[in-house]
């Protein structure tokens, strides 16, 4: 990894930022590329899907609309601890997005003057579940389970068809989905899907949606780009990113094993340390090394932690780094300090953030309770993670009667004359009139 040495100077967010540049140019690339295939499947619908599917995926002749029979042979099959694991994360994913669904609020402005806040879900998902170099059957419990809450009725899901498994969704994937109860599933893969929710495909019975969620590459994300306002839409969750800040009492075996973990994920993967500690930045560099070697994608994790996007930056200390984290609003912080929990409060963007070593990234993932579905590329500095939020809409819901209507008849019809907008002022004294 390379080291930028940012101390002893006076840094704009802006400089921040320009020193380990996110990758602009594939996303550029990802959002020309990502309209293309969207508007496609506009166009031709299933034709295009097949036509995407035996370019992306190899496959054809494949099920787009995946059998019931298919979902029910892949919980047959899957692998007790797989299918424990699963049910536990169902649980704990299930407990913490029940926290995010706010209760009704009745505001009395005056005497017969009321307002209601409600929260009221949408009446479709769509969710994406990536299956290419990792089949994330987890992200089927974070999409799914925070709708469930929500209240969503109706939910779809798709995912790439895989050619080793003869054009079908990726076992692990479809049995998570049998666990939740999702039975509308679409063998469908990247941008390809997202433009499906969005327009509908009639020809394999694809109603549009009302909100796209899940993770995926920049063309994933690009896609949601490209749909966004004919639906909505969660974070842009594409390539990952983990940052870490980390202080001298730091074990640097830990930071290495944490930064490799998100880097197997794609080789547009960013993994940043943020430190105050030379001689830990210099051992980190060598526990990444020696690691990368041993993990299974080994080649992935190298061409990731090459690039420009990922870096071991060094700071002057605790302030520089949490402006530095703050001004990078990553998809992941975690922080390895001497006193983690009292640190975190300067730590104001990021998708989530992780206190203390024994707080992995990883556990986020899988079982932590939280949602691993983030925004990523700087989102973090004015959006969420997915949750059940993502599939509510807030409403208001007034009602006054007579009397209140009376006490502000006044100032309505001055401020509607103001605006030289007199029929609102009529509208008003159309109550008070024979």
């Amino acid at each position: 990894m390379r080291t930028i040495d940012l101390r002893g100077r006076e840094l704009s967010a802006a400089d921040m930022l320009a020193a380990v540049p996110r990758a602009a140019q594939a996303r550029a690339e990802a959002l020309d590329a990502a309209t293309r295939i969207v508007d496609d499947v506009r166009e031709r619908g299933a034709t295009a899907l097949r036509e995407q599917a035996e370019r992306f995926d190899g496959v054809s002749g494949h099920a787009v609309r995946v059998p019931e029979a298919h979902i029910a042979e892949a919980l047959e099959s899957v692998d007790p601890t797989v299918r424990a694991a699963l049910e536990e994360a169902i649980v704990r994913v299930r407990q913490g997005s029940e926290a995010q669904v706010p209760a009704p609020q009745t505001t009395d402005i005056g005497p017969g003057a009321r307002i209601q806040q409600r929260w009221q879900p949408v009446a479709r998902a769509g969710v994406y579940i990536p299956g290419g170099k990792a089949p994330l059957a987890s992200s089927v419990v974070m999409n799914v389970v925070p709708a469930q809450v929500a209240g969503v009725q109706h939910i779809a899901l798709a995912s790439p068809p895989q050619a080793s498994y003869d054009g079908r969704i990726h076992p692990t994937i479809l049995a998570a989905a049998g666990l939740l109860g999702i039975d509308e599933i679409y063998a469908i893969g990247g941008a390809g899907a997202v433009g499906a929710f969005a327009w509908g495909v009639p020809e394999i019975g694809l109603d549009p949606v009302d909100v796209v969620s899940g993770p995926g590459n920049n063309y994933v994300a690009s896609a949601k780009r490209v749909v966004a306002g004919i639906v909505g839409t969660d974070s842009e969750a594409g390539a990952t990113e983990i940052l870490i800040v980390a202080d001298d009492s730091a074990d640097p075996r830990l930071v290495a094993a944490d930064l490799i973990s998100q880097a197997e994920h794609d080789e547009q993967a960013s993994a940043v340390l943020v430190t105050d500690s030379p001689e830990l930045a210099a051992r980190v560099d060598d526990e990444v090394a020696r690691q990368a070697l041993r993990t299974r994608h080994s080649a992935r994790v190298a061409e990731a932690l090459a690039g420009p996007q990922s870096a071991i930056v060094l700071v002057d200390g605790p302030g520089m780094a949490a402006a530095f984290s703050n001004a990078y609003a990553p998809e992941h912080l975690e922080l390895h300090l001497v006193d983690a929990e009292a640190a975190a409060s300067a730590f104001t963007s990021a998708g989530a953030v992780f206190v203390g070593d024994q707080t992995p990234v990883s556990l986020g993932d899988y079982m932590a309770g939280s949602n691993h579905v983030l925004p990523t590329g700087g989102q973090a500095r004015y959006a969420s993670g997915l949750g059940a939020y993502t599939f509510l809409r807030p409403q208001q819901v007034i009602t006054y009667d007579r009397a209140a209507l009376s006490a502000v008849r006044d100032g309505v019809v001055a401020l509607a004359n103001a605006e030289a907008l007199p029929a609102h002022g009529e509208a008003i004294e159309a109550r008070f009139t024979a």
